[in-house]
């Protein structure tokens, strides 16, 4: 039944403009999460590039010369050879992307949910249209935030880059954005978005559908109430399946974005995901994969926790139902 135009306009904004709103108040969720766990972000970064094999086919020494690092001794080196705030260098890409990437996906999510998928009268929504619906939500907002992605990578190696003597590539987010453009044109935005969305494909099976899934049958099942208790445990589950799912696939994308490239825009140390993969797994054994994977998990748990309560939250007061 359709609401009359006089009585819609009356309507609260969130109402008037649901996929909007939920698009707006995903992404100031997310930035909200991206502030407070970004470090352990660009420590995760700093760690998968280590040893990488690939580097001596371009007679690079920085893969010989740099000891290996953990994940503690790696944050602190940043802090003592390039400072406190390096810590959050490639922030506002990180952000740029968490807005269109988290808006993305979860209106996409919740879309397939409710509308070509559709909930059970008792409100059960079987597992495997859950991963169905994780995984393309996840293709199609991280397809849509590929080039905030590749800027935020590129930057939060600048850092290192600078401690081994090479040249800065970048003077700040929109430069990187303008320099990509221009030697690579728009494809070179779109580099890596092959393992880009595997990752992303596996990251939100780990995260929404592990968060719905759980949150749901506490629900459902328990007597706990849909409320922080609930949301907590949930993101909490999310958080480590996510991790588990996506380390690999991040590894893997985080390589191939940071590779150096010929005038063309093609990688000059691999031709795909698959090549990448390869050669991490011949050259620095299958854990190679999981580089990163302590960093990478202690972030994406509080990230979900972060995101999950804020986003809650602030549906709750912007009178849009819960997740």
């Amino acid at each position: 039944m359709s609401v009359p135009e006089d009585d819609q306009r009356l309507l609260p904004l969130a109402q008037r403009w649901p996929r909007a709103s939920k698009f707006l108040l995903s992404g100031c969720a997310a930035t909200v999460a991206e502030l407070a766990t970004f470090p352990l972000d660009l420590t995760k970064t700093r760690l998968q590039m280590q040893g990488e094999a690939a580097l001596a086919r371009l007679g690079d020494s920085a893969r010989e010369s740099a000891p290996y690092r953990g994940m503690v001794r790696t944050a602190l080196g940043i802090i003592q050879e390039e400072g406190f705030l390096k810590l959050w260098q490639g922030v506002t890409p990180a952000i740029y992307r968490h807005v269109v990437y988290s808006g993305g996906r979860m209106v996409t999510y919740e879309h397939l949910r409710e509308v070509v998928f559709g909930k059970s009268e008792d409100k059960h929504y079987p597992l495997w249209k859950s991963v169905i619906g994780g995984m393309m939500a996840g293709v199609i907002g991280q397809f849509l935030a590929n080039p905030t992605d590749l800027v935020k990578v590129q930057m939060q190696m600048e850092g290192k880059r600078k401690l081994e003597g090479k040249p800065l590539r970048f003077r700040g987010v929109h430069h990187a954005f303008a320099k990509i453009l221009a030697e690579g044109g728009i494809r070179g935005l779109w580099a890596g978005w092959v393992p880009n969305i595997q990752r992303a494909a596996l990251v939100n099976m780990g995260d929404l559908t592990t968060y719905d899934t759980v949150k749901h049958y506490l629900v459902l099942n328990t007597p706990l109430e849909d409320n922080i208790m609930t949301h907590g445990l949930s993101s909490l589950c999310s958080g480590l399946v996510a991790s588990i799912l996506g380390t690999p696939a991040d590894v893997i994308k985080s390589r191939i974005m940071n590779q150096p490239r010929d005038k063309q825009g093609r990688g000059l140390l691999y031709k795909s995901s698959t090549d990448c993969l390869i050669q991490a797994v011949q050259g620095e054994g299958f854990m190679s994969l999981y580089k990163g994977f302590l960093p990478s998990w202690l972030r994406m748990t509080p990230w979900s926790l972060v995101f999950w309560l804020t986003y809650e939250k602030i549906r709750e007061m912007s009178g849009v139902s819960p997740f």
